[in-house]
């Protein structure tokens, strides 16, 4: 039997909806630093995109872990793709 929501429409409750799912693993990211060539996995939390109006002025970027260089890389559509799916913050850059 299905159960009122807030709005008066019947449904299912939320509990329901999400009974029976597992827990995902948190994504990661391989990267690489060019200053210090370290190799390793960064969570979403630790990266950021900027997408602009042109190639040029789109990019992700995050710290280095090993040497705390800021790493700053351009981002191409399937990066942009990969990134904003896996919860990557966005900011959205604007021309003037």
């Amino acid at each position: 039997m299905s159960e009122s929501t807030a709005s008066g429409v019947r449904g299912i409750s939320a509990a329901s909806a999400f009974a029976g799912m597992r827990s995902v693993a948190p994504v990661r990211f391989r990267a690489g630093c060019p200053d210090c060539r370290g190799a390793f996995e960064l969570a979403a939390s630790a990266l950021r995109l900027a997408i602009g109006a042109s190639s040029r002025t789109t990019f992700y970027s995050f710290t280095c872990p090993d040497c705390g260089a800021a790493v700053r890389k351009p981002a191409g559509e399937r990066i942009v793709e990969l990134l904003t799916g896996g919860g990557v913050r966005t900011l959205r850059l604007h021309a003037p």
